[in-house]
């Protein structure tokens, strides 16, 4: 395969380790409106074509796959220019900044035939895709109660940078620089982290956001601090089971923890994922008496990129694919519409 890289920011150089393990991809070009940014990537991982627009790169036309790591509100637009040129596409999440947008994206992929895949880097986690077997296996009998919650606490602290000086995370509590939150940066990972692991879809939610005050007047420079910070949602799934799903920027003493758990009549799952590390859980069968909770070893899976990679030599699609994170990307929509009328909405 060989891959054009769009947006040579921090998660491109993240992915970049991935797929140049892979055998059998190249990366042939990498595109940046930023010069400066753009050559010190290129040349951090020898790439040879280097362009300051994607439509220099299409008209190149030498590659057969993009990873689309442009900014959210660019995603729409430089996708649907890669699929109208036939080249399969890896775009990091959000799919797009609403969900009339990434149902576009969505049908004009389909259209096309190409291989479309959405970076929801949590299905890396190997007890996630356990916990979802051991669901589907009936393990855990009837789901009835699933709790999830994405929680970080880069608002108290400084182990990944000052928020208060960087642009890096000022525009990610900036509606005006397109950003919808911790709803719209990590609340798709939450989602698909709770509905993937319980083998399931969301069928009604009720939500809450909110946004604290963080700076006088509520603003720092060129930035209005006006996106939410945190979020809670009470949900009903297709299975019939009930959930909990939160999220906040506030949690102190949370880096970056993703937690789930899986209640059934035959037993619970706990998936817990932190940036040390990931672990499964289970109180199953006659320890259910006792509330004993063990472990559960699990073997590595494939990463997205593998897998992505792996689609485009073999032509067969592979998921989470542009439809299901414009579902999640739906759910994500209507919670913003529940918190401006105060009720609770069909998905």
């Amino acid at each position: 395969m060989r891959l054009l890289v769009l947006g040579t920011g921090v998660m491109a150089k993240n992915q970049l380790t991935h797929f140049s393990k892979i055998d059998g991809v190249t990366v042939v070009g990498a595109v940046d409106t930023d010069p400066d940014r753009l050559s010190a990537f290129a040349d951090k991982f020898g790439i040879e074509r280097r362009f300051l627009s994607l439509d220099e790169a299409i008209d190149w036309g030498e590659f057969d796959a993009a990873t689309n790591i442009t900014p959210d509100r660019i995603h729409h637009p430089t996708t649907l220019a890669l699929i109208a040129s036939g080249k399969h596409v890896f775009c990091e999440k959000p799919l797009a900044e609403n969900y009339p947008k990434a149902l576009e994206m969505t049908e004009a992929a389909e259209k096309a035939g190409v291989i479309n895949m959405v970076n929801l880097t949590y299905r890396n986690v190997a007890p996630l895709q356990r916990a979802r077997e051991m669901v589907l296996a009936g393990e855990l009998g009837t789901i009835k109660h699933v709790e999830a919650s994405y929680l970080q606490s880069w608002l108290v602290s400084r182990a990944w940078g000052d928020w208060r000086t960087e642009s890096t995370w000022l525009w990610r509590l900036s509606t005006g620089h397109g950003s919808n939150g911790v709803l719209g940066d990590v609340g798709i990972h939450i989602l698909d982290f709770a509905a993937y692991g319980a083998a399931t879809d969301i069928d009604h939610v009720f939500a809450r956001l909110k946004t604290f005050n963080k700076a006088p007047g509520g603003q720092i420079g060129e930035y209005m601090l006006d996106a939410n910070d945190s979020f809670t949602m009470s949900v009903d799934f297709a299975n019939g089971a009930l959930g909990v799903i939160h999220a906040s920027r506030w949690a102190t003493g949370h880096l970056n923890e993703l937690k789930l758990r899986i209640y059934g009549e035959k037993g619970s799952l706990e998936v817990i994922h932190r940036p040390g590390g990931s672990e499964l859980r289970g109180c199953l069968g006659e320890d259910a008496e006792t509330a004993t909770w063990r472990e559960i070893e699990v073997t590595p899976v494939p990463t997205n990129y593998q897998r992505f990679a792996e689609a485009v030599a073999s032509g067969i699609q592979p998921d989470p694919n542009f439809r299901h994170a414009a579902n999640l990307q739906k759910v994500l929509d209507l919670a913003m519409v529940i918190e401006r009328e105060r009720r609770e909405l069909k998905v």
